[in-house]
């Protein structure tokens, strides 16, 4: 499953979903809550929420574009809450990446779903937004690495500073019993169909080929786009050598937030780290 780079965003409006009406400013419509379906490079459908957010900024001011993870869709509690707490900091995409909630396609576990992100990202500039923050959680966390290293050049797609939470450093880790049973999860067709009609994600059942960027390898390409890399070190799925090594091959444009007592993704990240996120965003996004 390998990717191909590309900036293109097609937009079709189905069912209760809706884009910019005709006639209508940006400007206008940016402040008026939006749903539709972009269509990925690859031809996917991906299901994508806009809400202006409670940071009453001119037109020009941020939007976070969050990047959910495994099992995890757009209208999930967990991602709303997400969405609700950076609201408090500028706009606010989400987006079901494919094989999950409405999205098309079966999830590719952080391969093609670069490309969800990418279409997602344009869709966020379309609103008139100069900066553009990816926040992106466990496996989402991985996918704005990657996006960050293969978008840096596109002027739609790119991203104006990145913040990862709970993310891997490398591909196939099974050192902890959760990721043991993810394994199992994508790998097994028992799995494959637990994942679709228990956790409502569809799988796809192809290896990678090529194997993706991994996001270690991912991270120096990001310079000089300002990256903040932040982690639980009780996180029952990657322990801190994970972070750790992200913020090494960081260097001196990351920074690595280790949290006391936090566990995994969205559902360990407190109000108070959010807020933090949040103000990081806006601190560092240009």
């Amino acid at each position: 499953m390998s990717i191909r780079p590309s900036g293109h965003v097609a937009r079709s409006t189905l069912g209760p979903h809706r884009e910019t009406p005709p006639g209508v400013s940006r400007k206008t419509t940016r402040r008026t809550p939006a749903r539709t379906f972009l269509r990925a490079a690859d031809g996917v459908r991906i299901d994508a929420v806009y809400e202006p957010g409670a940071s009453g900024h001119d037109a020009c001011d941020l939007v976070f574009v969050v990047a959910h993870g495994f099992t995890g869709d757009a209208d999930r509690p967990h991602v709303r809450r997400i969405a609700a707490a950076l609201a408090r900091h500028g706009a606010v995409v989400t987006f079901s990446f494919r094989g999950h909630g409405a999205s098309g396609g079966r999830s590719t576990v952080g391969d093609r779903e670069v490309l969800d992100l990418a279409a997602s990202v344009a869709w966020a500039r379309g609103f008139g937004h100069a900066r553009v923050v990816t926040v992106g959680f466990s496996m989402g966390g991985s996918v704005v690495l990657r996006h960050a290293a293969l978008y840096g050049d596109d002027g739609a797609a790119r991203t104006d500073a990145v913040v990862s939470v709970s993310a891997p450093a490398r591909w196939y880790y099974r050192g902890t019993a959760p990721m043991r049973r993810l394994h199992w999860l994508v790998m097994r067709r028992t799995g494959r169909l637990v994942g679709r009609y228990g956790l409502r994600t569809r799988i796809h059942h192809r290896d990678w080929d090529p194997v993706p960027l991994s996001p270690v390898e991912a991270v120096p390409r990001i310079a000089p786009t300002p990256l903040l890399v932040v982690h639980g070190d009780r996180d029952g799925y990657f322990p801190v050598d994970h972070p750790r090594m992200l913020a090494e091959a960081a260097g001196d444009h990351g920074e690595l937030w280790l949290e006391p007592g936090m566990g995994h993704a969205e559902h360990a990240s407190g109000e108070e780290l959010l807020r933090r996120i949040g103000d990081w965003a806006v601190t560092r996004a240009g």
